[in-house]
């Protein structure tokens, strides 16, 4: 099995019995505010694009490409898809031209015959709201003699089933570094967010290291991030002079973690490198001498910079290609497109509580707010009388309007991950706002409302340290004989960093999302150790 490295998350995995292109980006995403990183332009797209199967994991922009995908991908290829309960990913493919699809169901083992062989594949579909845009998934896939696990970023409750199905897993590619807007957009002090960004830092790193010690893969390939930002508004995001608070850290940096931990086997590789496996031999080749390839990282502030020159001209191209900011109130559209999901949703509407502001600029000055009141399910302008939200989002109008011309049903999936925003929060993290935003269709919402309608399973018990719980978290189901960790009466799933009180069993992250929980009794002696894996 021979896999080629196309930038970010993506990977060309050939084998005997045909090729697989997964997650191919190039294209700027989140209004050019994300690129690959290092530069992956000048990879032969149109040889690539040649494939047998193609395997798009979800809809996030930094893994699905449209014009990529229209321009380069052959339309002939079958694509495997994963096994969602919203169709929009198989729907946008059929907008691109793509008809020929293989439709798995959720972690079990196929075997896929073409016209040059067989493949076993596995697709882990995760289904819950807060799982990209309504879904993520990993890849494994096997050729009868390696076995490779391709996790994106996809973040599985159950790696049991991988060691299930295929036995010894011989590469793992996953992510380890940060894809999300936190904590560089929130409405606190430079020292609160630092201190923030170096635990989320770790906290990420953590988790992509304990799945690595449970897959116990022969190689690791870090991938999946982190994007680099060429903008000069977003710049500082970058890491490139070894920040500790920077959550967007290179791959070089996840390596030396591994090694820190005394786990061998890294791969280090960019777009265009190539890795030959052969039972427990690996042969790599990069595309570029070794000298150059370590320079991008211990240069890479002028390995940025130059890139950034370069892709001046793409950034302008598509900031003209916005919506103007200036013209009439985005009132009566944002009631358009609001009101009717929030009559919608008694659950998510319910877990907001709360009215949200919505702040646009022009300039840099609010010219304009809508107030979105989840508790009236309606969108009014902002009362004179109220002073302070609990929720609230600053955003360029130009932003807001290109969004409802486009018709986007995501702003997690373009505003949002653009990081051109601004917010703040009194309390908690509120996953059920950020749920509506990504949940923006009739489709979407009632899927949302009915999975937290549904509940969480809590039947099953387990005992860590010196209490009793329930073993499924109440955010997203893991196993928190596994991901659970106990500090004094704190515990934390490290599987998305969530916490709870365990003498009152309310969460510390969130609204709602309580845990069962008792102390056992006195001289009662627990089974599971003090900490589970560490994330």
């Amino acid at each position: 099995m021979q896999v080629t490295s196309v930038g970010h998350a993506g990977f060309h995995i050939q084998t005997g019995a045909g090729s697989i292109l997964c997650d191919p980006w190039v294209n700027p995403a989140y209004f050019a505010s994300w690129f690959p990183f290092p530069d992956n332009t000048g990879l032969n797209w149109a040889a690539l694009g040649d494939c047998d199967y193609l395997y798009v994991s979800h809809l996030h922009k930094d893994h699905f490409d449209p014009q990529l995908l229209r321009e380069h991908v052959n339309k002939d290829a079958t694509v495997l898809l994963p096994d969602y309960p919203v169709p929009d990913l198989k729907r946008e493919l059929e907008a691109l031209g793509f008809h020929k699809f293989y439709e798995t169901e959720d972690s079990v083992k196929h075997t896929v015959t073409g016209p040059k062989g067989a493949l076993e594949i596995m697709i882990i579909a995760l289904r819950a709201p807060a799982d990209g845009p309504l879904g993520d998934s990993a890849l494994v896939v096997s050729d009868g003699t390696t076995t490779a696990f391709n996790m994106n970023d996809a973040r599985p409750v159950d790696l049991d089933v991988v060691g299930e199905h295929f036995g010894r897993i011989d590469v793992h590619m996953l992510q380890y570094s940060g894809a999300i807007w936190y904590p560089w957009v929130y409405e606190m002090s430079e020292r609160t967010k630092r201190a923030h960004g170096e635990q989320k830092r770790q906290r990420q790193m953590d988790r992509a290291r304990s799945y690595v010690e449970t897959v116990g893969a022969v190689h690791v390939i870090p991938s999946a991030g982190p994007p680099v930002f060429l903008d000069d508004q977003l710049r500082f995001l970058n890491d490139d002079a070894g920040d500790p608070a920077n959550i967007f850290p290179d791959q070089t940096v996840f390596l030396g973690e591994l090694e820190k931990h005394g786990i061998d086997g890294g791969i280090l590789m960019i777009p265009g490198t190539t890795a030959e496996f052969d039972h427990d031999s690996v042969t790599v080749t990069h595309p570029i001498p070794d000298s150059q390839v370590q320079k991008i990282f211990t240069d890479k502030a002028a390995y940025i910079e130059d890139m950034a020159t370069r892709m001046a001209p793409v950034i302008a191209a598509e900031k003209a290609a916005w919506a103007p900011a200036a013209g009439e109130s985005l009132y009566e559209p944002l009631r358009a497109l609001f009101e009717p999901i929030m009559k919608q949703t008694d659950q998510i509407s319910e877990g907001i509580g709360y009215p949200v502001a919505l702040q646009m600029t022009e300039n840099g000055e609010i010219v304009e707010t809508v107030v979105l009141d989840f508790p009236e399910r309606t969108v009014r302008p902002r009362k004179e009388v109220e002073r302070r939200f609990r929720y609230g989002f600053t955003m360029d109008r130009s932003l807001v309007r290109t969004v409802l011309r486009d018709g986007e049903p995501d702003w997690v999936n373009s505003i949002f991950l653009s990081i051109r925003f601004r917010t703040w929060r009194i309390g908690g993290y509120n996953e059920y706002l950020y749920t509506f935003f990504k949940c923006l269709t009739d489709e979407r919402i009632a899927y949302a409302d009915g999975w937290f309608a549904e509940g969480k399973d809590d039947s099953d018990t387990i005992e860590l340290g010196d209490w009793r719980m329930q073993r499924r978290c109440p955010h997203l189901k893991a196993d928190l004989s596994k991901f659970g960790v106990i500090e004094g009466t704190t515990l934390t799933c490290n599987m998305h960093g969530w916490q709870w009180d365990l003498e009152t069993g309310r969460c510390k992250t969130s609204r709602g999302h309580e845990l069962r929980c008792d102390p056992l009794e006195a001289g009662q002696a627990a089974e599971e150790p003090s900490g589970g894996t560490a994330d």
